[in-house]
């Protein structure tokens, strides 16, 4: 399998500063590898990113002209018969990614491993960090619809939508996933369960009457003590065994898998390199079809 990386530097989706740096410290970090095509990197536009707490659209028409930019690029990857990696940047570039997937895949599902639930639309916001709905957005759900309209074709299905890993969901926001249908596996239940009974649940849900399965792939899914360098943490996350250990499991079914995003690492809140070196390695993983249980 070949594949092309597009380095998606934008942290225009969330207040926090500092991911649009990571996937040039991504990029750079893993090892040489003949698989991979060609590194593509989009950087955001220059301006006065907006910090305000009472902005309920943060950054809206930048992170449009973004997405519709990196829309384009994942597409054109995708016609070159490649596999697209897309490196975030926050959470909201996943707009795009995820899309152009599904433009170019016609029907696919979706497995979204993140602490939060990134299924606000504007009217239930609280921050306004645009970051908190892309998995909304991706499935057209209400009026997200601010967010995708470069985008032609199908959303994602929410029978065939999981979210896995959840802990950190506002209250409205979880209205609005009951709402829409979406399965969700907490973390709770990742450590009582399994990562492979879990993984195994969602795959099947993922897959079903589809042609396939879009990855994203949010790093502050692992407990911050162990993986720091994240824009929004959140406490009692997955431990690293955890997170390779659904790598594991992606690399094992990547039959099913047409696209993949790794997201929301902040090397300026990164401590030791710690959470750069799990991204890393769940990254080279997947890109050499290697199971990684622990350093």
């Amino acid at each position: 399998m070949k594949y092309d990386i597009i380095n998606a530097c934008s942290d225009l989706g969330v207040h926090v500063n500092g991911s649009d740096k990571g996937p040039i410290y991504l990029s750079k970090s893993i090892k040489k590898n003949d698989n991979i095509e060609n590194i593509y990197t989009l950087e955001k536009e220059k301006c006065i990113k907006s910090l305000d707490k009472n902005d309920k659209q943060k950054n809206l028409n930048e992170v449009n002209i973004f997405n519709e930019n990196l829309y384009n690029i994942v597409k054109n990857v995708i016609d070159d018969n490649k596999f697209p990696i897309t490196l975030g940047g926050d959470h909201s570039i996943v707009i795009a990614s995820a899309l152009a997937s599904i433009n170019k895949n016609k029907n696919l599902g979706i497995i979204w491993i993140d602490s939060h639930g990134d299924y606000n639309n504007f009217k239930t916001t609280i921050s306004g960090n645009i970051h908190g709905l892309p998995f909304a957005a991706i499935t057209g759900y209400d009026d997200t619809d601010k967010l995708t309209k470069f985008h032609s074709g199908n959303f994602y299905n929410t029978k065939n939508a999981v979210l896995v890993g959840a802990r950190d969901l506002d209250e409205k926001e979880i209205e609005n996933l009951k709402d829409a249908g979406i399965t969700i596996f907490t973390t709770d239940e990742i450590k009582k369960y399994g990562v492979q009974s879990i993984m195994k649940k969602a795959f099947t849900i993922a897959s079903q009457n589809t042609c396939g399965i879009h990855i994203s792939y949010d790093i502050d899914v692992i407990d911050p003590n162990t993986a720091p360098g994240v824009s929004i943490p959140a406490i009692n996350g997955i431990s690293d065994i955890d997170a390779y250990s659904i790598m594991n499991y992606i690399i094992e079914n990547k039959n099913l898998v047409k696209s993949l995003d790794i997201v929301e690492y902040n090397p300026e809140l990164d401590i030791d390199n710690k959470t750069l070196n799990i991204a890393t390695t769940l990254l080279d993983n997947f890109l050499n079809d290697k199971i990684k249980i622990k350093n």
